[in-house]
């Protein structure tokens, strides 16, 4: 039976299942234990499972996966959180040259089954590095699976999901939706599937994370002026599953991919040139992008001119009506 929570509570519930089910999950990172994290996403674990399963760590996020590492090598499943988006970069370096590459280094000896939880995005009022998009960066990088939770419901499942993967995953949490209730019950979708969430014949839009609320307000508001947009959230970011999302274009004739971080080499750009190849006989309009700007995230007193809005994503739907 379906309960209602916050997606950050669907987090907690999801990281308590995968440590009640296997003794080789282990937690670690900044004030995950008697804090329970900055965003209480860890709250009450380290009190019912102990110091050794959820562990606080120094601050020292190259510190924290270089040692995930010799867990996983050791037969753990470590889960680190790295406290905010913009603190990744210092364990960027054990990220994507020892855990990407362990498998293939060791050809098909090792796995590191390490899961890299990433609270990420803006419009939380944040100070300088707190409100990062990074995602394209561990996308682009072979070895690495990346995925991101839109909902309570997705956040419980893919947690779980993501630590019994004996593959690397980066989750990515949209902060800004920590809060937002859902009905939350485990799934046996996929993993690394993306999903119609609305259903629609005049355009495609796409999106993930915390953009996906922002693309279904839009597809109710242009339903309002007689638009039908169907919605579709990615999901997994890395590999991408764009078979949905062809089957879309070839219906719509129109495609718009929503996202926070900046439009340049973005995944944005990505998914344009796929669905471009896979659908250009369907196409009525150029593939959209909805995006960030190219500047540097902005002071949280003007954020919210810089974050992709309802506005922004019915503009871009005109547009691919007036070509």
């Amino acid at each position: 039976m379906a309960e209602m929570m916050t997606l950050g509570k669907a987090l907690n519930a999801g990281l308590r299942k995968a440590l009640e089910d296997d003794p080789k999950v282990v937690i670690m990172g900044e004030d995950v234990g008697k804090l329970g994290g900055v965003f209480r996403i860890t709250d009450g674990l380290q009190k019912d499972f102990g110091e050794d399963r959820v562990m606080d760590t120094p601050l020292a996020e190259s510190g924290i996966v270089g040692t995930a590492v010799g867990l996983a090598i050791r037969g753990y499943r470590p889960v680190c959180e790295i406290q905010f988006d913009g603190f990744v970069f210092p364990a960027y370096n054990q990220i994507v040259t020892q855990v990407a590459k362990m498998h293939y280094r060791s050809l098909g000896r090792l796995r590191l089954p390490i899961v890299i939880r990433i609270p990420y995005g803006g419009g939380i009022g944040a100070v300088e590095h707190h409100s990062e998009s990074p995602e394209a960066y561990f996308s682009h990088t072979p070895g690495l699976k990346v995925v991101t939770c839109s909902n309570p419901s997705d956040a419980y499942t893919m947690i779980q999901q993501a630590i019994r993967s004996d593959d690397p995953v980066v989750f990515f949490e949209p902060k800004r939706r920590y809060w937002e209730k859902g009905e939350v019950e485990f799934s046996d979708f996929p993993l690394h599937a993306s999903r119609v969430v609305r259903e629609g014949t005049d355009a495609t839009v796409l999106a993930y994370g915390p953009m996906v609320k922002v693309a279904t307000d839009a597809a109710s508001a242009a339903a309002e002026d007689g638009r039908s947009l169907e919605v579709i959230d990615l999901r997994t970011l890395s590999p991408l599953d764009l078979g949905p999302v062809y089957a879309s274009v070839r219906k719509t004739g129109r495609c718009v991919v929503v996202h926070e971080a900046p439009g340049n080499l973005g995944l944005g750009a990505e998914i344009a040139a796929r669905v471009t190849e896979e659908c250009f006989y369907s196409l009525e309009a150029p593939v959209l992008r909805v995006a960030g700007y190219d500047i540097p995230y902005p002071a949280a007193r003007v954020e919210e001119e810089y974050l992709p809005d309802l506005d922004r994503v019915l503009d871009a739907v005109d547009r691919a009506f007036g070509w």
